[in-house]
């Protein structure tokens, strides 16, 4: 009973996380808003993004390194506290610029909580049972997928758009008394030094590499310096995290990892999922409240059926590859949930809402057919001393996706826009026209403002537009993450034993052997 009550506490943590992404997503449209939030301009509302997921992404594995060291209990009650301290930070923010810090710091909470919350789970079960535990883990997105959008449809609907960052709060309050009774303090028996070297590397790196894409968006070029050098500097800085980490004895993040083609594989395919899913739901939140019209709360009801797609897509995952292999599930799977976020390459402003509900439904069981099969086969085939360290791997990359989805479609969306948009600016006053070039939400204000309608129309054409185009690429991102990971479930000979589970009865100390299960299946 008590491992039971145990998951129910992750899943809450869990649940806060995915919580308060889909809360933003609902929330993008009215902070762009010049009167009714904080007049955000679309870099604005990528970094509001991409700081958040920047600073989750690049100290995970440090995150996963203390927990080791110093107890996963420990580093997961101190993320709590720093998401809501900073959820705080954010609901009260004076501009975009502080909203941008609250974000980043709401990120560094969640890469403390994430890496000990899995740790917690690998330690807490074994066998079977943590496979399914996982599994069931997983559902929290769902969950959070599906309240996120109504949540903050009606609080926007009631209150100031700050109201939706001080709903963790509470969250966070329950989910640490849940800990404090429930949970041990769980930690690796051989602690591993900290890594500033690559901590710094990883931030600085992905940093600049967001930052380079993004601004191509502000500046719709890419021959710019002030363009493509922080580009290179990011890769160049990448990489020297990946040698750093290759030359250190006992790295937090572990490319060596990577190279095993199951557990790289299957990483770089997560990654790029999420990348795709990162930027869909970008493109969605302004299509829904911005050229559709629909209020935040309309706009989260229309989102429900990716909701409870999700939830249902990961256990019905788990269930089919106990019966098939993992290759014969997850990348068809994977290819439909492709095709879904390529649909909306035909998307109008008079789009019948049946159909695109019906496509979200799609879209959201068969990401959650992937996510939830796939991170558990990941997850199992890691060594349990190294729980916290290990765990975060996989979730670097899966966040490293997510910078990289809302920099790269956020970027795409600005440049088509504004080049769809120029023909219909020559009649518009020189004084107005930068702000309509901005973005869609700018112009319809700006129309408004001088009566001329006939630029709001022009703005929802070229918004229109610039998603058909973004939508093309992100199915090819996404039919190329199927493709990886088809490529490495491959069969490689005989299937080897699974991972041998620690005697935490008899007071075992972890030990592993064979290969790991993702394998050969």
């Amino acid at each position: 009973m008590k491992q039971q009550l145990i998951l129910a506490v992750l899943m809450l943590c869990s649940l806060l996380i995915w919580l308060d992404n889909t809360i933003l997503s609902t929330t993008l449209e009215t902070l762009a808003d010049p009167v009714r939030g904080l007049d955000a301009s679309p870099a604005e509302l990528q970094w509001a993004t991409g700081s958040y997921t920047l600073a989750f992404a690049t100290l995970m594995f440090t995150a996963g390194a203390l927990g080791d060291r110093f107890g996963h209990r420990t580093v997961l009650v101190t993320g709590l506290v720093v998401f809501a301290g900073s959820s705080v930070w954010a609901a009260y923010a004076g501009d975009a610029g502080q909203l941008i810090a609250a974000r980043a710091a709401m990120g560094v909470g969640s890469a403390l909580i994430m890496p000990a919350n899995l740790a917690i789970l690998m330690w807490t079960f074994t066998g079977p049972a943590r496979t399914t535990a996982i599994s069931v883990s997983s559902t929290s997105a769902g969950v959070g997928m599906a309240a996120g959008p109504m949540l903050a449809g009606l609080l926007l609907d009631h209150f100031w758009w700050g109201s939706v960052f001080l709903v963790n709060v509470p969250v966070v309050a329950l989910a640490l008394i849940g800990i404090v009774v429930l949970v041990p303090n769980f930690r690796s028996p051989t602690p591993r030094p900290l890594d500033p070297a690559g901590m710094l590397l990883s931030i600085t790196g992905l940093a600049a590499l967001a930052y380079g894409l993004i601004r191509a968006g502000q500046v719709a070029e890419w021959s710019r310096t002030d363009v493509w050098a922080p580009i290179a500097i990011g890769l160049v800085l990448l990489a020297a995290f990946a040698l750093v980490e290759l030359r250190i004895k006992m790295p937090s993040f572990d490319p060596r990892l990577l190279a095993e083609r199951a557990f790289g594989g299957g990483n770089a395919a997560l990654g790029l999922l999420l990348f795709a899913v990162t930027a869909v739901t970008f493109y969605n939140a302004f299509y829904m409240q911005g050229a559709r019209g629909y209020s935040p709360m309309e706009a989260g009801l229309a989102g429900l059926p990716t909701a409870l797609g999700a939830i249902l897509g990961a256990p019905l995952g788990a269930r089919l590859v106990r019966r098939r292999p993992l290759r014969l599930v997850t990348p068809p799977a994977l290819t439909v949930a492709a095709l879904t976020m390529g649909a909306y390459g035909f998307f109008g402003l008079h789009t019948s809402l049946v159909w695109i509900e019906i496509l979200l439904l799609v879209q959201g069981l068969t990401i959650g057919m992937v996510i939830g099969p796939v991170t558990a086969a990941l997850i199992s085939s890691l060594p349990l001393e190294r729980a916290g360290a290990g765990s975060a791997v996989t979730n670097t990359v899966r966040q490293t996706g997510s910078v990289i989805g809302i920099a790269v479609g956020g970027t795409i969306m600005s440049i088509v826009y504004r080049r769809a948009l120029e023909p219909s600016l020559s009649a518009v006053p020189g004084s107005v026209q930068d702000r309509a070039r901005l973005s869609a939400e700018q112009a319809r204000h700006v129309a408004t403002e001088i009566q001329r309608p006939a630029l709001a129309h022009a703005a929802d054409d070229a918004f229109i537009h610039a998603m058909h185009v973004g939508a093309v690429w992100i199915m090819l991102i996404a039919l190329f993450g199927a493709a990886v990971l088809a490529f490495s479930l491959r069969p490689v000979g005989k299937r080897t034993e699974l991972v041998q589970e620690p005697d935490h009865d008899r007071g075992g100390s972890p030990s592993v052997t064979g290969a790991p299960p993702f394998r050969g299946r």
